[in-house]
């Protein structure tokens, strides 16, 4: 831990000398306003650890103090992304142009655009709409036909995602009135003891075959075996390497579940050909799985629609290219040998309260016989 801190703070370190170069080395900036700007990046710079830090010292840390970290760190992809960007223009331009300021120049198109794309992305964060997503299935029992299912993911309840915001969530989704709701993980960051009137609103979500919970990474980050109990206590079916079989209008319906592949408790662990054992074999077969990395698995152990998470569709453009790098899908619904997979972009949003052409969303899927 002690060295992944120091590789944390290193990079960070990097990343705003680099802004610092850009607003102020390089754009002539001197006197009053240097310091003042230098002083601003400092303090902004202390933000980000502590705010990281909130999860283990939990309020010790002033929420206000997490929400600017944490805003924070999206601008400051921004204004680090566009000084790289900015640079080979700046060394052109001077090359071509020598008595032009370039540099100042450079810092005011940094700081106005790092500032416009940050405000959009503040504006996308907000209460999820309901995205509506049709799964043709070949064969599929007439008695299933139209059958809905609500998929909530990464909520990433605590740093900047509260009570209310999960409250707004559960309305949202019972006023959909669908058969089942599936909880493909990553709902929290921070203990129950810090979260439990936070996390208290999905007691309410209510449906015709009830909730199922599975694990993701954040769990096992913020303890998993306390969280499982904690949704269990609200009603929710946590699904941990196994099924459950449904009745739905005389027909059954499979809905299994496994535990993410960063568990790191004992006992705990993906294990798919576990979680399928004993199926009717008739019954197709609904999976929740945070991370899209099982859709090759779950194609040839024949599961029917697998639903996960994980990606966040990358949250701020342009990170959806580098989740391509270890993710086989970044979102949407696709098709993997006669199995579908849908990903979702994430119900809240991890980090930075920002969304940049990674809407999220509460998605409703209904299985159509075709």
């Amino acid at each position: 831990m002690a060295l992944f801190a120091v590789i944390v703070l290193t990079v960070f370190s990097v990343i705003h000398l680099t802004i610092g170069w850009r607003l102020v080395g390089s754009s002539g900036l001197t006197g009053a306003p240097a310091a003042v700007v230098s002083g601003a990046l400092f303090a902004l710079y202390l933000s980000v650890p502590a705010a990281m830090s909130a999860r283990v010292f939990g309020d010790a840390i002033p929420r206000w103090v997490t929400g600017l970290g944490f805003r924070w760190l999206g601008l400051m992809f921004y204004w680090f992304v566009l000084s790289l960007a900015a640079e080979p223009v700046v060394r052109i331009g001077a090359s071509l142009a020598p008595g032009v300021p370039w540099g100042a120049g450079a810092a005011v198109g940094v700081a106005a655009l790092g500032l416009g794309l940050s405000a959009f992305a503040l504006a996308g964060a907000r209460t999820p709409p309901v995205k509506r997503v049709e799964v043709p299935v070949p064969g599929l029992a007439p008695a299933l036909d139209g059958l809905r299912i609500a998929q909530l993911s990464d909520v990433h309840v605590g740093n900047t995602i509260g009570r209310d915001f999960v409250a707004a969530c559960v309305e949202r989704t019972n006023a959909e009135n669908v058969d089942l709701v599936a909880l493909t993980g990553d709902f929290v960051d921070g203990a129950p003891e810090a979260l439990r009137g936070d996390v208290a609103p999905l007691a309410g979500l209510r449906s015709r075959h009830g909730s199922y919970f599975v694990t993701g990474n954040h769990e096992y980050f913020s303890g998993a075996p306390a969280w499982c109990q904690e949704f269990s206590n609200l009603g929710i079916r946590v699904l941990r390497n196994e099924h459950v079989v449904l009745e739905h209008e005389g027909a059954r319906l499979v809905v299994a579940g496994i535990d993410d592949p960063f568990a790191t408790v004992p006992g705990h662990g993906p294990d798919l050909p576990r979680a399928l054992a004993g199926r009717p074999t008739e019954a197709p077969v609904i999976l929740l799985a945070h991370q899209p990395v099982f859709a090759e698995q779950a194609a040839d152990l024949g599961v029917t629609l697998m639903l996960s998470g994980h990606t966040h569709g990358g949250q701020l453009w342009p990170f959806s290219a580098l989740v391509r790098l270890v993710q086989p899908i970044v979102a949407g619904l696709v098709k993997v040998g006669e199995t579908f997979i849908y990903v979702s972009r994430g119900t809240g949003w991890w980090g930075p309260p920002m969304r940049l052409g990674a809407p999220n969303e509460i998605t409703v899927l209904t299985l159509r016989r075709v």
